[in-house]
């Protein structure tokens, strides 16, 4: 059996990244431990119609964001890493401090010094150099910094198949295979033939 992984999903826009990631990941047979920060409860009955309890109920482990002493919030429980999606800038800060004021960034604190994969779906814009000192000190520290933004070579259709590609990338990072988005596999030589013929001509 697979180790968990830890979602936290804070208070940036953007929260369905978190919700969709945990459905997708229920999907695949892979055990959640979810937690929830105060804001990002508030967003999601801004953004989306889900309830609260509708997200809890993607996830095996639900821990409260206050709960310093959860499983999680030490590195003998093992996990196979953690993805805040979506990560604000706050915990971005905290993260990159090892300012642990909360189960998330204990959490996240946990998963950098047992040498494990932390993926933080960092969502604001634009950026300042605070924020990018910021992106420097926690990828300094270990964590993979992987800001949802869209590709087009898989030539999406509609936002889902946006928002599958980013949280596949983020996938990718923890080791989960998936099947989110079609995977650049190189130009194709007979198009390509055919457009430097066109050129030529």
């Amino acid at each position: 059996m697979s180790l968990p992984l830890v979602v936290a999903i804070t208070g940036a826009t953007g929260v369905i990244y978190g919700v969709e990631m945990l459905s997708v990941l229920k999907g695949l047979g892979q055990e959640t431990h979810l937690i929830v920060s105060d804001a990002a409860a508030k967003n999601l009955e801004i953004e989306t119609s889900y309830t609260l309890e509708d997200v809890k109920s993607l996830a095996d482990v639900v821990y409260d964001n206050n709960d310093i002493g959860a499983s999680v919030a030490s590195g003998s429980f093992r996990t196979r890493g953690m993805i805040v999606a979506p990560c604000t800038v706050k915990t971005l800060s905290s993260i990159a401090n090892s300012f642990t004021y909360n189960l998330v960034v204990r959490a996240a604190d946990v998963t950098l010094k047992e040498r494990r994969p932390l993926v933080l779906m960092v969502r604001e814009t634009p950026l300042h150099k605070g924020h990018l000192d910021l992106m420097s000190r926690a990828a300094d520290c270990g964590a993979i910094l992987l800001p949802p933004m869209p590709a087009f070579y898989h030539k999406p259709e509609s936002i889902m198949d946006i928002i599958h590609q980013s949280i596949g990338k983020a996938l990718d990072q923890v080791g989960i295979e998936h099947d989110l988005f079609k995977r650049w596999s190189g130009h194709d030589r007979k198009e390509q033939l055919r457009e430097t013929l066109r050129i030529a001509t």
